[in-house]
């Protein structure tokens, strides 16, 4: 197995990473080909024994089994230090805006998150899909803020354009905070988002706003 750094971060990974978004329990709505923990387990060690030390989950894969599942097994097959966790956290939905902060919103999801990984940090914390209903600047600085407490090693981003990341990616700088360092995006031939030019929605000096 080969390994690299991810991106300008200091986090070694394995240059394959597993998904999980197929371990845990069917839920109502969501991937009913999902497998139980046993068959989880063994997919994992597998992984383990071939040099595979990065795993990405996410809250919403399998109503958080999937972490849970996890969580369960690299404390039966192997010691923290050894493996690589990326998770992610869902944007809020338009009827909590009222009732919980974007900023709030995020520490509530990372401290549920490494509740059910059964862990007291993530390697790599990611935004699951772009946060229209948040302002960046808000969410960066729940980010950064989750790694100064050293709950977070390293953030990322899913799902977004490349003009977003570069803005947000320029406002960390220029507040110290901590930046971006992945992308993990929809790319295929039909599905090319990290290249469009234009999108519904623009930043003019932090505030989003529609064209």
């Amino acid at each position: 197995m080969k390994y690299t750094k991810l991106g300008q971060s200091d986090v070694t990974v394995s240059r394959i990473c597993i998904g999980c978004m197929g371990f845990g329990v069917p839920v109502p709505g969501g991937h009913q080909w999902t497998l139980d923990y046993e068959s989880t387990k063994a997919t994992i060690a597998y992984a383990l024994e071939n040099g595979i030390n990065f795993f990405d989950t996410a809250m919403a894969y399998s109503g958080g089994t999937s972490e849970e599942f996890i969580g369960r097994a690299f404390k039966e097959l192997t010691t923290r230090d050894k493996v690589v966790i990326a998770t992610k956290y869902s944007p809020r939905q338009p009827q909590m805006l009222s009732e919980i902060s974007g900023k709030d919103w995020i520490s509530q999801c990372l401290d549920n998150s490494l509740k059910r990984l059964g862990t007291d940090y993530a390697d790599l914390y990611i935004m699951h899909s772009w946060d229209y209903n948040t302002p960046i600047e808000e969410s960066l600085e729940a980010l950064n803020e989750a790694v100064k407490a050293g709950k977070v090693r390293a953030i990322g981003v899913s799902n977004c354009y490349a003009w977003q990341l570069a803005q947000a990616n320029d406002l960390a700088k220029k507040n110290g905070w901590a930046p971006f360092v992945s992308i993990q995006g929809h790319y295929n031939l039909i599905a090319r988002e990290e290249e469009r030019e234009m999108a519904p929605y623009c930043y003019a000096n932090g505030v989003a706003m529609t064209p």
